[in-house]
């Protein structure tokens, strides 16, 4: 019989769903200044130098297995999807990022299938199934838009979201024995001179800050993406990963859109039909993945 789920593991999805659904409409402002490139790495340079004082000293305790382990985590978990979710969103509402950001417990189940051997259950699935069909309401909806107005931008977050799949079934199978602050910190220490690296070596960022209006404003809402929506955010993350199953740690990616849509109204946009069918499916799907 699985085990049950603990009150916590409850309460932390909740507040991963709050941080992350809010971080689309941090994405879009901060792009109202700052080209993708510039706000993926000064997101991942932000979450990297806040977790410093968490990672340094840990740095020598590690073997070189786990040196390539959490470069992985670092990359696959952070970096590339910190880079593509800003350039989907360079064309795509940030709305529409939100809710195909949903993808993700398809992924994380399919890779932990293929690679790691794990089984789905009938009503795990039907929860998926239904989930992943409120998720399609939400897509067509969108912010009014037709489905037929996504463009190929939609690709660089369901590349994103594989990425997530791969990092969630690695730190629960392969990286036992590090804790989840550790996982966090160092992982992102491990990819922050790559960012640092492409924000000042290769994109206008400096000059930005110094000649561009609006410019600082955007700064703060990177700079809170990378401290709230990265740092702290996988550090929750991880920690659910451990102390819960893939799919019901991944089941927040069900919840983000009806935060990322909440944010959407707040910001001009309409409220349809079609956003209330698909937010009122997501949660009875992921109510059903997690039944005991």
């Amino acid at each position: 019989m699985p085990k049950q789920i603990p009150i916590i593991a409850w309460v932390i999805l909740l507040v991963l769903a709050l941080i992350w659904g809010s971080s689309f409409i941090l994405i879009k402002r901060g792009l109202e200044v700052f080209s993708a490139g510039e706000v993926g790495s000064l997101r991942i340079l932000s979450a990297g130098i806040i977790l410093m004082p968490f990672s340094l000293f840990k740095l020598k305790n590690l073997t070189s297995t786990q040196w390539k382990l959490l470069f992985f985590v670092g990359m696959v978990g952070s970096f590339i999807p910190a880079f593509l979710f800003a350039k989907a969103q360079t064309q795509i509402d940030s709305s529409i990022a939100g809710i195909l950001n949903a993808l993700t417990p398809l992924f994380v189940m399919l890779i932990g299938a293929l690679l790691f051997s794990q089984r789905i259950t009938k009503l795990v699935s039907i929860g998926l199934a239904i989930g992943f069909l409120g998720t399609i309401f939400l897509i067509m909806t969108g912010s009014g838009a037709e489905f037929s107005q996504l463009n190929f931008y939609a690709l660089f977050i369901v590349v994103a979201t594989i990425c997530y799949g791969a990092n969630v079934n690695l730190i629960k199978f392969k990286i036992h024995d590090i804790d989840a602050l550790s996982i966090t910190a160092i992982s992102l220490l491990i990819v922050t001179p790559v960012a640092a690296t492409y924000l000042f070596g290769v994109t206008q960022f400096v000059e930005k800050m110094r000649y561009a209006d609006g410019a600082y404003a955007a700064f703060g809402y990177i700079t809170l993406l990378g401290i709230m929506g990265t740092a702290l955010a996988l550090i929750l993350f991880n920690y659910l990963v451990k102390i819960t199953t893939p799919i019901f740690t991944s089941s927040v990616t069900y919840i983000i859109p009806i935060v990322a849509v909440i944010w959407g109204l707040l910001d001009g946009e309409t409220l349809l039909i079609g956003h209330l069918i698909g937010m009122t499916a997501i949660i009875i799907g992921v109510y059903l993945a997690n039944r005991k």
